[in-house]
């Protein structure tokens, strides 16, 4: 976080553990999945401050509002929306969703990438994706991915033991959220964004991501 620029990240689930007390906010954090927040509400508290931006998906909201509907108060929520199933409405089929101005599907038809994250994003089995189209709709000049290897799910996150780790779906949905990540990379080629990949053992390059060793701990200054 320190070689970040302030405001620029977007953390995801456990990340947020890298978030200083009292410290400059993050461009955002973001949640999608419940079992997070029965696991780690606690976390939240601690390390969330009063204004920061939390993209949450419905589960997520109802979670919290579970444990301490108070905590939103302060905090300025984005609805993580799953455009296929919105919030409140029927669901929409793939030939509906290939409609949309805002949509680009995936080579396989299924899956894709929204621009207008506010209508609506694809989940497709990582928060990343969807943090990924909102990510997009910002239209930055480059967006850098940490720590999103996917292959080696099934190991312990950074902030968990052997012991203590929850279950991740990750390893089995590899292929649904490479092609997800290849959809988007395609949709930020078009845009003239540049996307770089920071972990060199990543899924990701195997769907057409480039390895940058701009954060590598073995890199010389230059």
């Amino acid at each position: 976080m320190t070689k970040l620029d302030i405001g620029s990240a977007i953390l995801l689930n456990g990340a947020i553990h890298l978030l200083a007390k009292r410290g400059p906010l993050p461009l955002a954090v973001a949640i999608e999945d419940e079992r997070f927040i029965w696991r780690h509400f606690a976390l939240l508290r601690d390390r969330i401050a009063a204004d920061t931006i939390c993209l949450l998906s419905v589960q997520v909201i109802r979670a919290i509002c579970e444990h301490d509907p108070s905590w939103l108060s302060d905090k300025r929520v984005i609805l993580i929306d799953n455009i296929s199933r919105p919030y409140g409405s029927r669901r929409r089929s793939n030939a509906e969703l290939s409609r949309l101005d805002f949509v680009t599907m995936g080579r396989d038809g299924n899956g894709g990438i929204s621009t207008e994250p506010d209508k609506g994003v694809f989940q497709g089995g990582s928060v990343a994706i969807s943090a990924m189209q909102f990510l997009i709709a910002c239209r930055p000049g480059l967006i850098g991915l940490f720590g999103i290897d996917i292959s080696n799910a099934d190991l312990p996150r950074f902030y968990e033991t052997k012991d203590a780790a929850a279950f991740s779906g990750i390893a089995m949905a590899e292929a649904r959220i490479l092609g997800h990540f290849a959809t988007a990379l395609s949709v930020c080629s078009k845009q003239g964004i540049t996307v770089e990949c920071y972990s060199e053992k990543s899924a990701l390059l195997a769907a057409g991501y480039r390895y940058s060793d701009r954060f590598s701990l073995t890199r010389h200054d230059r």
